[in-house]
Protein backbone atom coordinates (compact mmCIF):
# COMPACT_ATOMS: atom_id res chain seq x y z
CA UNK A 1 0.00 0.00 0.00
CA UNK A 2 1.71 3.48 -0.91
CA UNK A 3 2.26 5.71 1.95
CA UNK A 4 0.03 8.98 2.90
CA UNK A 5 1.29 12.12 3.84
CA UNK A 6 -0.03 12.34 8.27
CA UNK A 7 -3.24 14.12 9.09
CA UNK A 8 -3.63 15.34 12.53
CA UNK A 9 -6.41 14.53 15.04
CA UNK A 10 -7.84 16.86 17.65
CA UNK A 11 -10.70 15.89 19.77
CA UNK A 12 -11.63 13.34 17.21
CA UNK A 13 -11.52 15.56 14.28
CA UNK A 14 -9.24 14.82 11.71
CA UNK A 15 -7.35 17.58 9.92
CA UNK A 16 -5.54 17.66 6.58
CA UNK A 17 -2.94 19.91 5.43
CA UNK A 18 -1.31 20.57 2.06
CA UNK A 19 -1.09 22.84 -0.80
CA UNK A 20 -3.66 23.74 -3.87
CA UNK A 21 -0.83 22.54 -6.11
CA UNK A 22 1.29 19.33 -6.58
CA UNK A 23 2.50 20.94 -10.26
CA UNK A 24 3.38 24.04 -10.45
CA UNK A 25 6.61 24.90 -12.65
CA UNK A 26 8.23 26.63 -9.73
CA UNK A 27 8.13 23.93 -7.33
CA UNK A 28 9.25 21.44 -9.87
CA UNK A 29 12.10 23.27 -11.74
CA UNK A 30 13.01 25.72 -9.70
CA UNK A 31 13.18 23.67 -6.07
CA UNK A 32 14.95 20.39 -4.53
CA UNK A 33 11.76 19.26 -2.91
CA UNK A 34 10.96 16.68 -5.60
CA UNK A 35 13.73 14.14 -5.38
CA UNK A 36 14.59 14.13 -9.07
CA UNK A 37 13.37 16.50 -11.76
CA UNK A 38 13.36 14.17 -14.05
CA UNK A 39 10.01 12.30 -12.06
CA UNK A 40 6.89 11.39 -14.09
CA UNK A 41 3.64 13.19 -13.11
CA UNK A 42 2.86 9.74 -11.87
CA UNK A 43 6.20 9.46 -9.56
CA UNK A 44 5.61 13.23 -8.60
CA UNK A 45 1.81 12.54 -7.57
CA UNK A 46 2.83 9.80 -5.44
CA UNK A 47 5.69 11.07 -3.96
CA UNK A 48 3.77 14.49 -2.72
CA UNK A 49 0.86 12.23 -1.63
CA UNK A 50 3.46 10.44 0.92
CA UNK A 51 4.15 14.01 2.16
CA UNK A 52 0.57 15.11 2.53
CA UNK A 53 -3.21 13.75 2.56
CA UNK A 54 -4.57 16.14 0.96
CA UNK A 55 -4.19 18.74 -2.09
CA UNK A 56 -6.17 21.08 -5.05
CA UNK A 57 -6.66 20.71 -8.50
CA UNK A 58 -6.66 23.83 -10.19
CA UNK A 59 -5.99 22.69 -13.73
CA UNK A 60 -9.78 21.76 -13.32
CA UNK A 61 -10.63 25.75 -13.26
CA UNK A 62 -8.83 26.19 -16.82
CA UNK A 63 -10.28 23.29 -18.67
CA UNK A 64 -12.96 20.43 -17.37
CA UNK A 65 -11.28 17.16 -16.48
CA UNK A 66 -11.95 14.12 -18.00
CA UNK A 67 -13.40 10.95 -16.12
CA UNK A 68 -9.76 9.22 -17.40
CA UNK A 69 -7.39 11.24 -15.83
CA UNK A 70 -10.00 11.61 -12.81
CA UNK A 71 -9.33 7.69 -12.64
CA UNK A 72 -5.59 8.02 -12.55
CA UNK A 73 -5.59 10.08 -10.13
CA UNK A 74 -7.15 7.92 -7.88
CA UNK A 75 -5.51 5.10 -8.83
CA UNK A 76 -2.14 7.30 -7.83
CA UNK A 77 -2.75 8.03 -4.51
CA UNK A 78 -3.34 5.94 -1.59
CA UNK A 79 -6.66 5.31 0.49
CA UNK A 80 -7.58 8.43 2.38
CA UNK A 81 -6.39 10.78 0.43
CA UNK A 82 -8.35 13.56 -0.60
CA UNK A 83 -8.73 15.80 -3.69
CA UNK A 84 -10.02 19.44 -3.48
CA UNK A 85 -11.56 19.75 -7.21
CA UNK A 86 -11.73 23.50 -8.57
CA UNK A 87 -14.96 24.02 -10.42
CA UNK A 88 -14.48 25.16 -14.37
CA UNK A 89 -14.46 28.55 -14.71
CA UNK A 90 -17.31 28.83 -17.10
CA UNK A 91 -19.53 27.61 -13.92
CA UNK A 92 -18.54 30.15 -11.82
CA UNK A 93 -18.94 33.60 -13.98
CA UNK A 94 -15.01 33.78 -14.92
CA UNK A 95 -13.78 34.06 -18.49
CA UNK A 96 -13.58 30.63 -20.15
CA UNK A 97 -11.18 30.31 -23.31
CA UNK A 98 -13.38 28.85 -25.96
CA UNK A 99 -11.02 26.02 -26.70
CA UNK A 100 -11.48 24.71 -23.64
CA UNK A 101 -15.23 23.69 -24.43
CA UNK A 102 -15.65 20.64 -24.64
CA UNK A 103 -15.41 20.18 -28.50
CA UNK A 104 -18.78 19.19 -29.70
CA UNK A 105 -20.04 21.99 -27.10
CA UNK A 106 -17.96 24.65 -28.87
CA UNK A 107 -18.76 23.57 -32.14
CA UNK A 108 -22.08 24.49 -31.51
CA UNK A 109 -21.76 27.76 -30.79
CA UNK A 110 -22.19 30.86 -33.15
CA UNK A 111 -19.47 31.78 -34.87
CA UNK A 112 -19.36 35.23 -33.40
CA UNK A 113 -18.95 33.19 -29.93
CA UNK A 114 -16.60 30.89 -31.25
CA UNK A 115 -14.09 33.74 -32.28
CA UNK A 116 -14.14 35.77 -29.21
CA UNK A 117 -11.10 35.37 -26.73
CA UNK A 118 -13.22 35.18 -23.59
CA UNK A 119 -16.83 33.32 -22.95
CA UNK A 120 -19.13 33.33 -20.65
CA UNK A 121 -21.94 31.04 -19.31
CA UNK A 122 -24.71 33.03 -21.39
CA UNK A 123 -23.12 32.35 -24.05
CA UNK A 124 -24.19 28.56 -24.18
CA UNK A 125 -28.13 28.04 -24.60
CA UNK A 126 -29.34 26.56 -21.61
CA UNK A 127 -29.62 22.99 -22.41
CA UNK A 128 -25.78 23.49 -23.52
CA UNK A 129 -24.59 25.01 -19.92
CA UNK A 130 -26.76 21.85 -18.31
CA UNK A 131 -24.70 19.48 -20.49
CA UNK A 132 -21.83 21.48 -19.00
CA UNK A 133 -22.85 20.81 -15.66
CA UNK A 134 -23.58 17.12 -16.16
CA UNK A 135 -20.40 16.44 -17.94
CA UNK A 136 -18.29 18.21 -14.83
CA UNK A 137 -20.02 15.85 -12.29
CA UNK A 138 -19.68 12.63 -14.26
CA UNK A 139 -15.98 13.59 -14.92
CA UNK A 140 -15.47 13.63 -11.41
CA UNK A 141 -17.30 10.38 -10.77
CA UNK A 142 -13.89 8.46 -10.46
CA UNK A 143 -12.57 10.81 -7.49
CA UNK A 144 -15.78 9.95 -5.65
CA UNK A 145 -16.20 6.05 -6.31
CA UNK A 146 -12.69 5.67 -5.29
CA UNK A 147 -13.24 7.61 -2.02
CA UNK A 148 -11.10 10.38 -2.85
CA UNK A 149 -13.03 13.77 -3.99
CA UNK A 150 -12.82 15.70 -0.67
CA UNK A 151 -15.00 18.69 -2.27
CA UNK A 152 -15.62 20.90 -5.35
CA UNK A 153 -14.48 24.09 -4.74
CA UNK A 154 -16.30 27.35 -6.64
CA UNK A 155 -14.29 30.32 -6.43
CA UNK A 156 -16.27 32.83 -7.51
CA UNK A 157 -14.82 36.24 -8.95
CA UNK A 158 -15.26 39.90 -7.10
CA UNK A 159 -17.71 40.72 -9.18
CA UNK A 160 -20.03 38.25 -7.88
CA UNK A 161 -22.14 40.13 -5.50
CA UNK A 162 -24.46 39.40 -2.81
CA UNK A 163 -27.75 40.40 -4.91
CA UNK A 164 -30.43 37.90 -5.50
CA UNK A 165 -29.89 36.31 -8.62
CA UNK A 166 -26.04 35.26 -7.21
CA UNK A 167 -27.81 33.88 -3.72
CA UNK A 168 -30.16 31.98 -6.05
CA UNK A 169 -27.22 30.83 -8.09
CA UNK A 170 -25.34 29.51 -5.09
CA UNK A 171 -28.84 27.41 -3.28
CA UNK A 172 -29.15 25.58 -7.07
CA UNK A 173 -25.26 23.90 -6.26
CA UNK A 174 -26.59 21.44 -4.24
CA UNK A 175 -29.17 20.08 -6.92
CA UNK A 176 -26.39 20.17 -9.40
CA UNK A 177 -23.77 17.67 -7.94
CA UNK A 178 -25.57 16.45 -5.37
CA UNK A 179 -23.71 13.69 -4.70
CA UNK A 180 -20.67 15.56 -3.76
CA UNK A 181 -19.57 17.93 -0.76
CA UNK A 182 -19.18 21.70 -2.20
CA UNK A 183 -17.18 24.44 -0.66
CA UNK A 184 -17.61 28.14 -1.37
CA UNK A 185 -15.13 31.08 -1.45
CA UNK A 186 -16.50 34.24 -2.28
CA UNK A 187 -14.15 37.08 -3.39
CA UNK A 188 -16.09 40.42 -2.91
CA UNK A 189 -16.08 41.87 0.65
CA UNK A 190 -19.77 42.66 0.03
CA UNK A 191 -20.63 39.21 1.22
CA UNK A 192 -19.42 39.91 4.73
CA UNK A 193 -19.11 43.68 4.98
CA UNK A 194 -21.93 44.47 7.92
CA UNK A 195 -22.92 41.50 10.86
CA UNK A 196 -26.47 41.66 8.66
CA UNK A 197 -24.78 41.12 5.54
CA UNK A 198 -22.31 38.28 7.34
CA UNK A 199 -25.04 36.49 8.83
CA UNK A 200 -27.00 36.53 5.41
CA UNK A 201 -23.71 35.16 3.84
CA UNK A 202 -23.52 32.54 6.96
CA UNK A 203 -27.11 31.67 6.76
CA UNK A 204 -27.27 31.47 2.90
CA UNK A 205 -24.54 28.48 2.89
CA UNK A 206 -25.77 26.35 6.03
CA UNK A 207 -29.38 26.27 4.09
CA UNK A 208 -27.39 24.89 1.22
CA UNK A 209 -25.58 22.43 2.78
CA UNK A 210 -22.30 24.33 1.75
CA UNK A 211 -18.84 24.90 3.30
CA UNK A 212 -18.09 28.59 3.56
CA UNK A 213 -14.41 28.72 2.92
CA UNK A 214 -12.67 30.54 5.33
CA UNK A 215 -9.27 32.68 3.50
CA UNK A 216 -6.20 34.34 4.74
CA UNK A 217 -5.58 36.86 2.27
CA UNK A 218 -3.86 40.23 1.91
CA UNK A 219 -5.31 43.31 3.60
CA UNK A 220 -5.55 44.74 -0.01
CA UNK A 221 -8.68 42.38 -0.86
CA UNK A 222 -10.28 43.40 2.21
CA UNK A 223 -11.34 40.32 2.82
CA UNK A 224 -12.23 39.08 6.36
CA UNK A 225 -10.83 35.86 8.02
CA UNK A 226 -14.13 34.42 8.60
CA UNK A 227 -14.32 30.74 10.93
CA UNK A 228 -17.37 29.74 10.54
CA UNK A 229 -18.39 25.72 9.86
CA UNK A 230 -21.23 25.93 7.82
CA UNK A 231 -20.92 21.95 7.48
CA UNK A 232 -20.40 19.95 10.53
CA UNK A 233 -18.86 17.88 7.66
CA UNK A 234 -16.27 19.55 6.38
CA UNK A 235 -14.25 22.64 7.27
CA UNK A 236 -12.01 24.05 4.35
CA UNK A 237 -9.40 27.28 4.88
CA UNK A 238 -7.21 28.47 2.00
CA UNK A 239 -4.31 30.44 2.80
CA UNK A 240 -3.45 33.00 -0.38
CA UNK A 241 -0.02 34.63 1.74
CA UNK A 242 -0.43 38.33 2.21
CA UNK A 243 1.45 40.31 -0.79
CA UNK A 244 -1.01 43.32 -1.23
CA UNK A 245 1.01 44.58 -4.03
CA UNK A 246 0.27 41.66 -6.67
CA UNK A 247 -3.36 40.47 -5.22
CA UNK A 248 -4.95 42.99 -8.44
CA UNK A 249 -2.76 41.97 -10.70
CA UNK A 250 0.58 42.86 -11.64
CA UNK A 251 2.00 39.17 -11.86
CA UNK A 252 2.83 37.17 -14.89
CA UNK A 253 1.56 34.21 -13.59
CA UNK A 254 -0.80 32.64 -10.21
CA UNK A 255 2.35 31.32 -8.87
CA UNK A 256 4.04 35.07 -8.73
CA UNK A 257 0.58 36.61 -7.56
CA UNK A 258 0.87 34.43 -4.67
CA UNK A 259 4.51 34.68 -3.73
CA UNK A 260 4.41 34.89 0.14
CA UNK A 261 6.49 33.01 2.52
CA UNK A 262 4.49 32.97 6.33
CA UNK A 263 6.90 33.55 9.20
CA UNK A 264 6.83 31.22 11.70
CA UNK A 265 5.31 33.99 14.20
CA UNK A 266 2.22 33.97 11.80
CA UNK A 267 1.87 30.40 11.10
CA UNK A 268 1.67 30.24 15.35
CA UNK A 269 -0.82 33.42 15.39
CA UNK A 270 -2.92 31.38 13.02
CA UNK A 271 -3.26 27.96 14.55
CA UNK A 272 -4.58 28.83 17.54
CA UNK A 273 -8.33 30.27 16.51
CA UNK A 274 -7.80 27.37 13.36
CA UNK A 275 -7.57 25.00 16.06
CA UNK A 276 -10.76 26.50 18.24
CA UNK A 277 -12.99 25.84 14.30
CA UNK A 278 -11.62 22.57 13.32
CA UNK A 279 -12.83 21.23 16.43
CA UNK A 280 -16.04 21.98 15.36
CA UNK A 281 -15.88 20.55 12.15
CA UNK A 282 -15.59 16.33 11.11
CA UNK A 283 -12.76 16.77 8.38
CA UNK A 284 -11.13 19.87 8.06
CA UNK A 285 -8.83 21.11 5.07
CA UNK A 286 -6.24 23.35 5.27
CA UNK A 287 -4.56 24.22 1.46
CA UNK A 288 -1.90 26.81 1.21
CA UNK A 289 -2.16 28.45 -2.10
CA UNK A 290 1.67 30.08 -1.75
CA UNK A 291 2.48 27.89 -4.13
CA UNK A 292 5.41 29.63 -5.55
CA UNK A 293 8.76 27.13 -5.58
CA UNK A 294 8.31 25.38 -1.63
CA UNK A 295 6.70 28.21 -0.10
CA UNK A 296 3.57 26.07 -0.41
CA UNK A 297 4.79 22.68 0.87
CA UNK A 298 7.09 24.34 3.34
CA UNK A 299 4.15 26.50 5.13
CA UNK A 300 1.34 23.71 5.00
CA UNK A 301 3.93 21.52 6.91
CA UNK A 302 4.75 24.00 9.79
CA UNK A 303 0.80 24.92 10.04
CA UNK A 304 0.28 20.79 10.40
CA UNK A 305 2.88 21.17 13.06
CA UNK A 306 1.50 23.77 14.84
CA UNK A 307 -1.98 22.48 14.69
CA UNK A 308 -0.43 18.66 16.26
CA UNK A 309 1.66 20.98 18.91
CA UNK A 310 -0.97 24.05 20.42
CA UNK A 311 -2.51 23.41 23.20
CA UNK A 312 -6.16 23.74 23.80
CA UNK A 313 -7.07 27.64 24.80
CA UNK A 314 -7.26 27.37 28.20
CA UNK A 315 -5.01 24.42 28.93
CA UNK A 316 -2.04 25.03 31.16
CA UNK A 317 0.97 26.55 30.04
Amino acid sequence: MSEIGPAVTRAGHVVLCGTCSWTDKTLVQETDWYPARSMSAEDRLRFYAAQFPVVEIDSTYYAPPAEQQARLWAERTPDGFRFDVKAYSLLTGHPTKPRSLWSDLRDELPDEVRQKPNIYASHLAPTQLEEAWRRFHDALWPLHEAGRLGAVLFQYPPWFTPKKQNREEIETLRDRLPDYRVCVELRSPRWFAQPPDLDRTIDLMRGSGLSLVSVDAPSVSELPRILEVTDSELFVMRFHGRADATWKGGARTAAERFRYLYSDREIAELATPILDTVERARESHLLMNNCYRDYGVRNAGELRDAIEHTPPAGSPS
